[in-house]
């Protein structure tokens, strides 16, 4: 640590200064046996006062132990122990911490092999658990995560995986906050990446995507129809109790047909008496006429 060396450093420098100072005081100069021994007192002093100087950053927890048993927590800022008695096996990060984990080849509960990446968010918040009750948090929050996400996989069908991700977050969020709080560590929380499958079941469900699609098409379609074939009924039974509106609708579905194409059409001769055309010779007469327009 750059701080506490530099800090170290300068408080050496100065108490042997001091040491320095007074010895040439004392007897004028620096070459007697005294003025060595009061400048080696005080080196000897400066190094124990730069070796007692620690500095914690703002995110850094320092643990101390005197003579092998727990005697404080120190940080962030300056702070002093007591060198030989007292030593730090351990600095503390307490920011948010992210760690990648994932379950390759493991079997949902419909027995698919998938493979799940994961992020989990995390941060130490009771550093004197973290650092006395588990030897290394890092690789057991890590082994913890892997097994939870396991357990999770091999009870969720994967349709469920594959639609609700946000769910599968959360149920492992409390199941790996649960098994990590005894260590002083608290899960924020668990982001599901990516969920792989094999690539034939890929390409089977792509299928029976495509097919169900179609057959919704179809059901569209036939719904649709029978909207029409509905409607139809419904105008059919209008113009049976007026034929006149029948002859009417007849003759503008005719004009509208003889309109769009500008060709001739044959219209048989009853439907034309019945339309009250005059027979063959006012169609053609109405064809001409239109033709003009």
């Amino acid at each position: 640590m750059k701080n506490v060396s530099s800090i170290a450093t300068l408080l050496f420098v100065i108490v042997a200064a001091i040491g320095f100072g007074v010895a040439y005081a004392v007897n004028g100069e620096m070459s007697s046996s005294s003025s060595m021994i009061i400048e080696t007192i005080f080196g000897l002093i400066g190094a124990l006062i730069a070796w007692s100087t620690k500095v914690a950053n703002q995110w850094s927890r320092a643990i101390v132990l005197r003579l092998g048993k727990y005697q404080s927590l120190q940080g962030p800022g300056i702070f002093f122990i007591i060198p030989i008695v007292d030593y730090i096996p351990y600095w503390i990060d307490i920011r948010v911490i992210s760690t990648s984990f994932k379950a390759e080849k493991t079997l949902t509960k419909d027995t698919v092999p998938v493979d799940v990446d994961a992020v989990l968010f995390w941060k130490v918040v009771d550093p004197k658990k973290a650092a006395l009750d588990v030897a290394d948090y890092y690789s057991a929050i890590s082994w913890a995560s892997q097994t939870a996400l396991r357990d999770v996989i091999g009870k969720t069908m994967l349709a469920d995986m594959l639609e609700g991700r946000d769910k599968i977050s959360a149920l492992l969020q409390g199941i790996i906050d649960e098994r990590t709080e005894p260590w002083g560590i608290n899960v924020i929380s668990v982001e599901v990446k990516d969920v792989l499958i094999p690539q034939g079941l890929e390409a089977a469900m792509s299928m029976q995507a495509q097919a169900e699609r179609e057959r919704q098409a179809r059901v569209i379609l036939g719904d649709s129809e029978r909207q029409i074939a509905e409607m139809f009924n419904d105008a059919s039974k209008s113009y049976a109790d007026n034929p006149t509106a029948f002859h009417l609708r007849a003759m503008n579905m005719l004009y509208e047909g003889l309109k769009t194409n500008s060709t001739i059409v044959i219209v048989p001769s009853t439907a034309v008496e019945t339309m009250g055309l005059g027979g063959i010779n006012g169609t053609v007469a109405l064809t001409n006429a239109l033709k003009k327009e």
